[in-house]
């Protein structure tokens, strides 16, 4: 898939930031939209539906955190990757950025070719994704990759994106032992920096909502996935 077919929307209250991404980006042949507030990009967001969106964690009125919170709770922009950009390193603003969502948290200054390259990589999945849409049924239990939709009892159960991404690769992978690196590297990817407890608190999240009995822990080890005995 050609670069002129995806679709960025950048979101930055730094107008040199939002010059230098727009070139970079445009020289690579994307389709780049520019903003530089929170409540105006999840208008654009609305229209424009980006293949990712570039945003600035501290911006005023509304941050980038609340702003990922809503485009998150837009349908339409189920498939979309949501990159934070920001100056700050605390560990509570990571966190926070990958609890409403976001697949990447990027510190500034920013470097655009390191940027770049990360782009590069998240499209390449991105291309392989859109041609798999798997239906993964086990007892109770439904998980549509198609639709980002998750079934338990005919109930229909929503999981923000990451929840339902780790969910559903422990599910393709039934009774299979996998640590907390070798998730962060398959769900969030090798060039993206998470701590790793943040998987632990993605797997709270997910069994609180499709309880315990799904996804083991095998102490000293990781998680997996229950097939079989549910």
């Amino acid at each position: 898939m050609k670069n002129e077919k995806y679709k960025i929307l950048v979101v930055d209250d730094d107008v040199d930031i939002l010059e230098l991404l727009k070139y970079n980006l445009e020289k690579e042949g994307y389709q780049i939209k520019t903003t530089s507030d929170g409540i105006s990009a999840v208008k654009v967001a609305n229209s424009f539906i980006p293949d990712v969106v570039i945003l600035d964690m501290m911006m005023p009125a509304q941050d980038g955190v609340e702003t990922c919170r809503l485009l998150r709770l837009n349908p339409k922009l189920v498939d979309s990757h949501i990159i934070f950009l920001t100056a700050r390193s605390e560990e509570y603003s990571e966190v926070a950025a990958f609890e409403v969502g976001a697949d990447d948290y990027i510190t500034k200054p920013i470097k655009p070719k390191a940027l770049l390259s990360r782009i590069k990589s998240l499209f390449k999945k991105i291309s392989e994704k859109r041609n798999v849409k798997p239906v993964i049924h086990t007892g109770n239990l439904i998980i549509d990759k198609s639709s980002y939709l998750v079934r338990l009892h005919g109930r229909e159960i929503t999981l923000p994106k990451k929840e339902f991404e780790l969910l559903f690769f422990l599910a393709q992978n039934p009774n299979k032992v996998f640590n907390r690196e070798e998730l962060l590297n398959k769900v969030w990817g090798v060039e993206v920096y998470v701590l790793a407890r943040t998987v632990d608190v993605h797997i709270r999240k997910v069994r609180e909502k499709i309880g315990e009995a799904y996804i083991s822990t095998v102490k000293g080890i990781g998680y997996k996935f229950n097939q079989g005995k549910v």
